[in-house]
């Protein structure tokens, strides 16, 4: 870099004022310098003057930004002119029309007011216990006609604040005027309502009563096939000591990611139609039952499962002396794939004594799956796992006489006899 400034520039001051010069060449080249003569006519004398490159420059620049600033400004005179004073018109005609939906939020303020303090009144003469039959249905139609007309008005405001294209009516009203257009208005909007809603109520009332009958039988339909496909474990949840309505219960509260989340019941005040009530409480068991035959560990845990050892007491094939078979024993090879049997969350793996390799799956509900033997397992615990995903390989390790599964079902932590589980 040194040599190169040397090279072409004189100093190095010369090397960084180089731009300023060329710039200033072209400048010359473009507005040389001139000389001029003025002759002063009556005295005779003659004036030279010089005029600089500088000179023709700075009046060239002045004229250039003249010529701009006149362009701009005949520009925004013939263009934005026209525009603000459209604006300005606008903005005025906003103002009037705001200034129209306040009169007649006044007037609506007022009205609403009124009618308040009436229904307030009507309200504390039928807490009345001196009151004849006919005296509070006077005082109840006088009722339902002041909340007719706090209707009309909450329709009226809601229009006037939301929609955009609301034509105010009370503009240079008196307030008598306007409450006497109100009251007739009201009367008419209130006829039509109630001739819409004879026939509207005629209609919903069939289309309840098709609706409610569809979904009973369909309730119903599924109620009979679920309950068909746990009535061959009921011996076993009665040996559990599990009534159904409050496992039903229990399922319809019970959540996971994998299974839907919890079903809310559906409470109905006691002066409710009992139709409605007993569907809500088919709706209820429907929901139950459904969630739990996706909840329950059911069904085998490999597949063209052939058991070998039972639940239950057997002799010991070490010791040859009685002994409790906590479990059910699935012949197989190592390497066989052990599958889940419904959704659940892993809670253990690893080496167990006696049981060699394991894996636990806990399903919600207290219930559990445990897996024994395995040569390898294909979950960690943590995770969730889907009926069918594979959670280990059979094997032989631990306390084994040969490659097979070893398979437990838990409630609240204690084996039972899983043997209709698997069958089912």
């Amino acid at each position: 870099m040194l040599n190169f400034i040397a090279r072409y520039f004189s100093s190095l001051w010369s090397f960084i004022t180089w731009p300023f010069r060329a710039f200033w060449k072209i400048i010359v080249q473009l507005f040389p310098p001139r000389e001029f003569t003025v002759m002063d006519t009556p005295r005779g004398n003659v004036y030279s003057f010089n005029q600089s490159s500088f000179w023709r420059f700075t009046k060239f620049i002045g004229k250039v930004g003249l010529i701009v600033w006149a362009s701009w400004s005949t520009y925004v005179f013939v263009y934005h002119r026209p525009m603000l004073q459209k604006r300005t018109m606008q903005l005025q005609q906003e103002r009037e029309y705001h200034d129209r939906q306040i009169i007649d939020l006044m007037v609506f303020l007022s009205k609403f007011n009124d009618l308040t303090r009436e229904l307030n009144v009507t309200d504390d003469k039928m807490n009345s216990k001196k009151l004849t039959d006919e005296e509070r249905e006077k005082l109840t139609n006088s009722r339902v006609k002041i909340w007719g007309e706090l209707e009309f008005l909450k329709t009226r405001i809601s229009e006037l604040l939301s929609d955009r294209d609301y034509s105010p009516e009370f503009v240079r009203m008196s307030d008598l005027t306007a409450a006497h257009e109100l009251v007739l208005a009201e009367n008419e909007t209130i006829k039509k309502q109630n001739e819409q809603m004879l026939e509207t109520m005629a209609t919903i009332s069939e289309a309840d009563n098709e609706i409610i009958n569809a979904v009973s039988t369909l309730a119903n339909d599924n109620i009979k096939e679920l309950r068909k496909q746990l009535d061959k474990i009921n011996s076993t949840l009665a040996s559990l000591k599990i009534q159904e309505q409050t496992l039903i219960q229990n399922a319809n509260k019970y959540s996971n990611p994998i299974v839907t989340n919890v079903f809310t019941p559906i409470d109905f005040d006691p002066g409710v139609n009992i139709k409605y009530r007993a569907l809500a409480n088919r709706l209820e068991i429907w929901a139950g039952l459904d969630k739990l035959s996706r909840i329950l560990p059911l069904g085998a845990p490999v597949k063209n499962a052939r058991v070998t050892s039972g639940f239950g007491m057997r002799q010991d094939p070490f010791t040859k002396s009685p002994k409790k078979h906590k479990g059910i024993d699935f012949a197989g090879k190592i390497g066989t794939e052990l599958s889940a049997v419904a959704p659940g969350r892993v809670i253990s793996v690893g080496e167990r004594s006696g049981y060699g390799l394991t894996v636990e799956i806990d399903h919600g509900l207290g219930f559990s799956t445990l897996y024994a033997h395995l040569s390898k397992a294909s979950v960690s615990r943590g995770d969730w796992v889907r009926p069918g995903t594979i959670v280990g390989l059979g094997g032989s390790s631990g306390r084994s006489t040969g490659a097979h599964l070893h398979y437990e079902i838990k409630y609240k932590g204690n084996q039972f006899n899983p043997a209709k589980f698997v069958k089912e």
